[in-house]
């Protein structure tokens, strides 16, 4: 079986809810609750020593999308992040794991928030089952150089899909 990830926040390719919108602190105009989604995984491949789960957009107008969530080095033994999780304040991340930096400039959860009228964009929580127990990273890591040490350390990935637009 491969690799699978769920969510009891949201399905696949469905409208994401306000609880894990931008909030208005962000000043981009929306006014959700920016709380992570619930994520859970299974059916991970032999050899697995970490997980790193992230959510990017693809459709923001960047001309490289937009990372809003990365995380690393989530132990091998855990096979869910709770709702909220990715709020630092929170204390829900799972011990060993660590957030880096999204393109907000910090880590972090930051959710989505498409400018007005750009209409519907996707956001990608994928899960990666990773060969290392712990990437070469630090919480001032870009997703970029996180997404380089996963190219190369993934052994089998997972992606679910939430839609938003305003």
């Amino acid at each position: 079986m491969a690799l699978t990830l769920t969510s009891s926040s949201f399905t696949e390719g469905a409208m994401l809810g306000m609880d894990h919108i931008l909030s208005a602190d962000y000043g981009f105009g929306c006014g959700g609750g920016n709380k992570s989604p619930q994520l859970s995984w299974t059916n991970f491949p032999a050899g697995t020593k970490s997980f790193a789960v992230h959510c990017f957009d693809p459709d923001a107008p960047t001309g490289s999308g937009f990372w809003h969530w990365v995380v690393v080095n989530i132990p091998a033994s855990v096979t869910e992040l709770k709702l909220d999780a990715g709020n630092p304040a929170s204390g829900l991340l799972p011990k060993g794991a660590l957030q880096t930096r999204t393109d907000f400039g910090k880590p972090g959860y930051g959710g989505p928030c498409p400018p007005e009228g750009h209409g519907p964009h996707r956001y990608q929580f994928t899960v990666f089952a990773v060969k290392q127990e712990t990437l070469p990273v630090n919480a001032d890591t870009s997703a970029a150089i996180v997404g380089f040490n996963l190219h190369f350390n993934t052994i089998e990935k997972a992606t679910l899909t939430g839609v938003f637009k305003r």
